[in-house]
């Protein structure tokens, strides 16, 4: 057996398993108590405000409400290739530092124009994190062609949310959090060459 298959990746799933019984934890909950806590998590702009630092590490862990099966899987897809090629610590540390760097981009942007609404709006979840890894794997796709195309595809499907009048914080935070992924990708590339693993 492939050592590099034993044991098998298990970061995604009990990442991803975590957040699931967590949000239905939290529905068995009362609305009240249920609301404290995601707001006591939260990244908002009021929480950073206030210098609730520990909630760029908190927010990463609860989720409003349990996530659709499919996304699931893709998060638990994503985390445990990552965690294939580069190793768990890898992956966690690229996972936070997208999410924290993206929420404080998206903080910065907001501090001094957000309406109230939106200073005290939810913002919780894995998906800052999810994007960071997901840029960052574009390294591991074969160099050339592909690799360029798939992080130009990826920033231009991330993008396309930002470019609507209807658009969220959110929605510019996931296109921060894979820019950071995709900038590290290519520092990897630049530092390692062509040793590291690839998918196919």
């Amino acid at each position: 057996m492939n050592s590099l298959l034993w044991p098998p990746p298990a970061l995604g799933v009990v990442y991803a398993g975590g957040l699931q019984l967590g949000a239905y934890a939290l529905e068995r909950q009362g609305r009240a108590e249920r609301e404290r806590v995601l707001r006591g998590c939260s990244t908002n702009v009021d929480n950073l405000a206030a210098g609730r630092w520990e909630t760029l590490l908190s927010s990463a862990f609860v989720v409003e409400e349990p996530m659709p099966l499919p996304y699931a899987l893709l998060l638990v897809a994503v985390l445990g290739y990552a965690e294939y090629a580069y190793g768990a610590w890898w992956t966690v540390g690229v996972f936070l530092f997208g999410h924290a760097t993206a929420t404080l981009l998206v903080f910065g942007a907001l501090r001094g124009t957000a309406d109230a609404p939106t200073r005290r709006a939810l913002d919780v979840g894995a998906s800052y994190g999810f994007n960071a890894v997901l840029g960052a794997l574009t390294s591991a796709l074969p160099r050339g062609p592909v690799r360029t195309a798939a992080r130009v595809g990826l920033l231009a499907l991330a993008a396309g949310p930002v470019l609507k009048r209807e658009r969220t914080f959110t929605d510019a935070g996931h296109l921060a959090a894979l820019g950071i992924g995709v900038g590290l990708s290519l520092a990897l590339d630049y530092l390692s060459g062509t040793k590291h693993l690839k998918i196919g």
